[in-house]
């Protein structure tokens, strides 16, 4: 009986040291980050992890092998479903939106993205259940002169809130937030 419990002890461990190992050699290529601002009365913070273009089409047609293909759901990062943390009293598009975290999820276009705040969080980011949704909004895009080879997401200053921009490759989506 000793033997048994010894044995599934090592393999217990053996089995977590192997799922935090490949938890960080994963996040090597797609560090995390954080974008936070409180400009403009509006309290926004997003935990995500910033994928790499590293030479691929992003944004296309889904026969041209794009990543993330015009129409497909993105999970808005890379590794676990990125998080929004919205402060009270805001809107996301127009749309008023509840303070809490919800996860964030996005659908490329070619001249707008749809952005969507889901409210199931902790799972890994293609997990996706359209059933909670809890916000789906169109956005403008511009495209930006040169490269962002990492993922980023940043914010700038508008009348009465910011615009959170989704950047990657030469293409940004504005996701304007205000109080």
């Amino acid at each position: 009986m000793k033997r048994v419990l010894l044995i599934v002890a090592v393999l217990v461990v053996v089995g977590l040291a192997g799922f935090f190992g490949m938890r960080k050699y994963t996040k090597s290529f797609s560090p995390e980050a954080v974008a936070e601002t409180t400009n403009n009365g509006v309290h926004v913070k997003v935990t995500y992890s910033k994928p790499g273009k590293k030479g691929r089409l992003l944004f296309g047609r889904e026969q041209d092998k794009a990543l993330s293909p015009y129409g497909k759901v993105w999970r808005t990062g890379a590794n676990e479903a990125t998080l929004i943390e919205l402060g009270e009293g805001l809107s996301i598009g127009g749309k008023p939106v509840k303070a809490g975290t919800y996860s964030l999820y996005s659908v490329p276009e070619q001249s707008t993205w749809k952005i969507i705040l889901n409210s199931e969080i902790g799972q890994w980011g293609t997990e996706y259940n359209d059933g909670k949704d809890i916000l789906n909004v169109e956005v403008p895009i511009r495209i930006r002169p040169t490269v962002q080879e990492l993922f980023t997401i940043y914010f700038e200053d508008i009348p009465g809130g910011v615009n959170m921009i989704l950047s990657w490759d030469q293409t940004e989506a504005l996701v304007p937030i205000t109080k």
